[in-house]
């Protein structure tokens, strides 16, 4: 198995919406009450319990920004001197040239390219989205215990992923769109789907109906409101009966935002909770039921969800599953990633990898879980809580 290779410190995927960074910091404590380098993450709102430990070697660290604030991506690389590889012990093996590119993926790897340049002297090595998507969760589903999960009626559940019988699955990346990918290897997948309706979506609609002014205080808001005030259900339809002979209960939403019609109201006189609320359950119902149409499509019993728009928000990702087992008929069973926003950044990362990237360093290892356990590649982590937060 090939050794973790220390010829970059960092990686890039820079979305339509958010910029998503990997970067690697060199320290050979890996504890769990180790605040060496956390203070680097705090003003993004970036948890701790996402840093990923090589033993012996170093940190992996992942942080975001709002693309359209591209400047305070760039200013954190050069203030942190993410640039540079001074700390990196085989520095002297790589040219002046190797020392000034790295990895980067998505469509700001294109746009923002000059911008790069001039600000940092460096140079984006583009790596295809798709790949470093795919290769991003193949290394986290066998390298990181405790990566995936299902939750459903307020309940998380972590999955022990057998590496035999991986594939194949669907991952669904839920970004500012989203793409419907089937895996069936290392290196081998095929975007067999997609929809417009994703995070982009939300945001957008969400800006021009409420007054936020960030994804995450749209998603807030969004906790405090009541889509029923907004969404014609069944029940509306049919005088607060179900109609049990086709399945739909009366609390199934008909029609999104399809109160609107029918009430004398303008924008102004709907609660903005209210609108978040009915704007992300749309979206999120949405996205399952293509997603499982999807995995029917191909026979796929597995589907994966990550991409940004998840954030780990309880109501979104209990949305997700609900449509996955409605239309399945608890056939199929939604599941979702920790670091979920990065696989495409952690995928560039790998790239710097010669070969073999998707059987990555699986035993340099250790995790840090929110409750102090230390899990490493071959551990199985048991007597974990089914929720370590709580």
């Amino acid at each position: 198995m090939e050794e973790w290779n220390q010829s970059a410190n960092l990686a890039l995927d820079i979305g339509g919406t958010l910029i998503k960074m990997v970067y690697f910091s060199s320290t050979d404590n890996c504890s769990a009450d180790s605040q060496e380098n956390r203070s680097l993450e705090e003003s993004n709102d970036i948890s701790d319990d996402l840093e990923i430990c090589l033993i012996g070697k170093g940190r992996l660290h992942f942080v975001k920004f709002e693309t359209t604030n591209i400047n305070d991506c760039l200013d954190f690389i050069s203030s942190n001197q993410l640039s540079t590889h001074g700390d990196l012990p085989d520095e002297k093996q790589h040219s002046a040239g190797d020392r000034n590119l790295i990895k980067a993926t998505g469509g700001g790897a294109f746009k923002f390219a000059d911008l790069f340049m001039e600000r940092l002297g460096l140079n984006l090595d583009k790596v295809d989205e798709m790949d470093c998507l795919v290769a991003g969760a193949n290394f986290l589903l066998k390298a990181i215990n405790q990566e995936a999960f299902t939750y459903m009626n307020g309940h998380k559940k972590y999955l022990q992923i057998d590496h035999n019988d991986m594939y194949p699955y669907l991952l669904v990346n839920i970004g500012s769109g989203v793409s419907m990918i089937k895996v069936e290897g290392d290196e081998k997948f095929e975007r067999v789907s997609g929809t417009s309706v994703g995070g982009g979506t939300f945001w957008g609609l969400g800006k021009l109906l409420t007054n936020c002014k960030s994804f995450d205080e749209l998603l807030k808001l969004s906790q405090e409101g009541n889509n029923r005030v907004i969404d014609m259900l069944v029940g509306d339809i049919y005088g607060g009966l179900d109609y049990s002979k086709i399945g739909l209960s009366s609390t199934t939403i008909a029609s999104s935002f399809g109160k609107a019609i029918s009430e004398n109201k303008e924008l102004e006189d709907y609660r903005p909770e209210d609108v978040a609320r009915s704007l992300l359950r749309m979206i999120s119902n949405n996205i399952g039921q293509i997603s499982y149409l999807n995995a029917l499509r191909f026979g796929l019993k597995r589907i994966f969800f990550g991409g940004f728009f998840i954030r780990g928000h309880e109501f979104t990702m209990d949305t997700i599953s609900v449509a996955v087992d409605f239309w399945s008929k608890g056939e199929a069973k939604a599941m979702f990633l920790r670091h979920e926003g990065f696989l495409g950044a952690l995928g560039a990362y790998t790239s710097y990898q010669k070969k073999n990237s998707g059987e990555l360093i699986s035993h340099q290892l250790i995790e840090q879980l929110p409750n102090g356990v230390q899990c490493t590649g071959d551990d199985q982590c048991r007597g974990l809580p089914a929720d370590p937060k709580s």
